[in-house]
């Protein structure tokens, strides 16, 4: 899954692509590199990011969904608005991607009057205030247990099984020693959740706190995190730098 900040705030490539010319092009660059679906977002959810309005996020999204629909191509939308998201799905979406896991006012009704995938992920707190001070009693039973009720209520409102896919939330309100334990139980959370898992790392502040390395020199990290991730179970990686993900999850694929 590559990314396409439509956003002049984002934590790593805020205001380079915030523009329809620029968020195409990027779009079109993502694809050639080899990625399989492209996230659309028009709100920043890094920690401490200030809130968009609806119609804003509206339009600085539309238009890129709009412009990219004709390349055949998988889009979902980043956002945890209802209202954007029935913008998203009308402007032809195949996913919705919602860090709030359909907890808006609304959310569920729409999804499950629709025919799109969910994306389902866990955070604590909100953006602006989530990585003040997280804290869990055992992060991947709480964690799997929010996930599952989850799934659980979505099913219930005639979302099928097919159309979910979780994701832990790396960084949205856990600290590095979350991160860690949550990363090294992907594959058990999968059996659990019985549904696919996305993972998205890339770039994050977990992997600076690792390896020592500021925000543009992550890239590295960014792609072994890719690979472990997939080896543990992952079935789709969100990630900035495609290109490289890909030649290496080729070369795991063939020399494993």
């Amino acid at each position: 899954m590559g990314i396409v900040n439509v956003t002049p705030d984002s934590f790593s490539d805020g205001g380079q692509h915030d523009t329809l010319v620029h968020a195409v092009a990027h779009a079109e660059k993502l694809l050639k590199e080899g990625a399989d679906i492209l996230d659309i977002g028009g709100e920043s959810t890094r920690p401490g990011a200030a809130a968009v309005p609806v119609e804003e996020e509206i339009r600085r999204v539309i238009p890129v969904i709009q412009a990219l629909s004709s390349l055949n191509v998988p889009l979902s939308i980043d956002t945890r608005k209802p209202e954007v998201m029935r913008a998203a799905i009308d402007a032809g979406v195949d996913l919705v991607n919602d860090i709030s896991a359909l907890e808006g006012l609304g959310a569920i009704d729409l999804l499950a009057k629709s025919a799109v995938g969910i994306c389902l992920m866990h955070k604590q707190g909100d953006p602006q205030t989530m990585q003040v001070a997280p804290s869990y009693q055992n992060v991947v039973e709480e964690v799997t247990h929010y996930l599952s009720k989850r799934i659980e209520l979505a099913q219930a409102s005639a979302i099928s099984a097919n159309r979910i896919v979780a994701d832990p939330g790396f960084g949205f309100g856990k600290s590095l020693e979350h991160n860690i334990a949550l990363f090294q139980s992907i594959d058990k959370m999968g059996t659990l959740l019985g549904v696919p898992l996305l993972i998205g790392v890339s770039r994050k502040k977990m992997l600076g706190e690792i390896t020592g390395q500021e925000l543009r020199e992550r890239m590295l990290g960014s792609v072994i995190a890719a690979v472990l991730a997939v080896q543990k179970g992952a079935s789709i990686v969100r990630v900035h730098d495609v290109r490289e993900t890909v030649d290496a999850l080729k070369l795991w694929k063939v020399l494993k």
